[in-house]
């Protein structure tokens, strides 16, 4: 096969754009597709990383991370991210973001970023194979403390994804997906 189909059959995903200081407080910024939401209350996230890259690190010392939402808009500044590329270079200087200060946690968030949340640490370990052994990803999770949202992505209090425009990671080296109404339907569940 040209590409393994995995992760173009589990999709599209949601993008987790992390940032993260490092213990010295250099700023790192990332994009991850292996990413979601794991539990309302308290509401907690997770990506998988496949080594301990900067991220994973810097959030293994120092326990904090935000999610950034990626948009349509965001799109080439995100994959400008993704460069693989030595810890001391700033992903937010490298794709002309600005980085504002977080409420609760040190990382900083992506200013034009209409979502971000603030996370603590809560777990992180090896992936295991199902032979026990340890893969090179690292699961992150954590507690979302505080969250941003853009004024004009709320309707009467409801949140409106399709306002936002957030991207999607299919398969293949380079595939995005985004959200339109038409695509959407309504299904409630069963009572």
């Amino acid at each position: 096969m040209r590409h393994d189909p995995f992760n173009a059959i589990v999709g599209p995903r949601p993008i987790g754009w992390i940032a993260t200081v490092n213990a010295e407080g250099q700023r790192n910024l990332a994009p991850y597709s292996f990413f979601n939401a794991f539990n309302y209350t308290p509401p907690i996230i997770g990506f998988s990383s496949t080594s301990l890259k900067d991220t994973a690190r810097n959030i293994r010392d120092t326990g904090e991370f935000v999610w950034n939402l990626a948009t349509k808009d965001l799109a080439e500044a995100m994959n400008a991210s993704c460069a693989m590329l030595p810890p001391e270079v700033d992903e937010f200087d490298l794709a002309g973001l600005e980085a504002i200060p977080s409420h609760l946690v040190k990382p900083p968030r992506v200013r034009s970023s209409p979502v971000s949340f603030e996370c603590r640490l809560t777990q992180q370990f090896p992936l295991l194979a199902a032979d026990g052994t340890e893969t090179p990803a690292v699961m992150t999770f954590g507690e979302v403390v505080c969250i941003h949202i853009d004024d004009r992505l709320l309707d009467d209090g409801v949140y409106q994804t399709i306002v936002a425009d957030p991207i999607l990671r299919g398969g293949g080296p380079g595939d995005y997906f985004t959200l339109s109404e038409a695509a959407k339907f309504v299904m409630l569940r069963p009572r």
